[in-house]
């Protein structure tokens, strides 16, 4: 039994590698690189000077040395760390379309961590969820990755609720050089939302002024709105809380909505305030074209 179970899991690592690293491939390779650069310019070598060169790169001690006018060659250092940091609440598991959050969750951190090695960066792994559930150093390598995917596939999280300064504060504390982090998660904030809302913006603002942050936020469609079907119970995936809703209330279904688009509305203005840049999905929609739009205006706002 143990033996099948092992070889469905590599099967489906497999399937995901197939299918990530073809996306990566033919369409996000390109992207990748361009939003992503080094931490710097890496010194090369010294070669005489040529008419054209800039005269500030010059190497005056080789050129006082040898009489010739010699100037310092640099290349870009094109390495970097990225870390993904995952949520694996109990939030994560719902899904009305034909993927759960957590699914889509684990699809793009694939998405990435295949463009990252393809790059030779680096990449690590923070599944969290109300305490730190999981983490991997970051390293090179294919190997490395199919672990990493392994990982954020199939592991079996202990804890249910969601507490996103938890990630962000491991990651302050541990990486030391500045990364590239990528936060992926529901934002199901516990408690009340505003107070939620309080602590994590401070939280993120402080992060990326230590790393880039990224957060990419996966949502439902029946977060946003529900549907006309009558009486429906609703529980909390991480609390276990339920309530009793009449859908077939236009005033419920609207009360809903609006609860639902004045939260989002404040989780992405408290997100940029702290500086941090956005990318919100859908389960119910392939998440390819707004990944291509996000590294575009990415883009072309850090060449500015």
């Amino acid at each position: 039994m143990e033996e099948q179970i092992t070889k469905e899991i590599l099967n489906k690592v497999r399937q995901v590698e197939v299918r990530t690293s073809r996306l990566v491939n033919d369409t996000l390779a390109g992207s990748y690189q361009s939003v992503f650069k080094g931490r710097g310019m890496n010194f090369d070598e010294v070669r005489e000077y040529v008419p054209g060169d800039e005269i500030r790169t010059i190497d005056w001690n080789v050129t006082a040395r040898t009489g010739v006018p010699h100037i310092k060659k640099f290349t870009e250092e094109r390495e970097l760390t990225i870390m993904l940091m995952i949520d694996v609440s109990g939030s994560g598991d719902f899904g009305s379309a034909k993927s759960s959050k957590r699914e889509v969750m684990a699809e793009l951190g694939s998405i990435l961590a295949f463009s990252a090695v393809r790059n030779n960066d680096k990449v690590g792994l923070l599944l969290f969820s109300d305490f730190v559930e999981l983490y991997i150093p970051p390293k090179k390598g294919r190997s490395h990755i199919l672990r990493l995917i392994r990982e954020i596939l199939f592991f079996q999280p202990e804890g249910r609720k969601t507490d996103l300064v938890i990630p962000l504060d491991f990651v302050n504390r541990v990486i030391k050089r500045k990364c590239v982090a990528f936060l992926i998660s529901d934002f199901c904030l516990p408690g009340d939302f505003d107070d939620g809302l309080a602590l994590l913006q401070p939280k993120l603002q402080v992060s990326n002024r230590h790393h880039d942050v990224i957060s990419m936020i996966i949502s439902d469609p029946r977060e946003h709105s529900l549907p006309d079907v009558g009486w429906l119970t609703i529980e909390d995936a991480e609390s276990g809380e339920q309530v009793e809703l009449d859908t077939s209330d236009p005033a419920i279904r609207r009360g809903y909505a609006e609860l639902a688009s004045g939260r989002k509305k404040s989780l992405h203005k408290s997100i940029r305030s702290a500086g941090v840049d956005l990318l919100d999905l859908s389960t119910d929609e392939s998440y390819i074209p707004p990944l291509l739009n996000f590294f575009g205006k990415r883009q072309r706002r850090l060449s500015r």
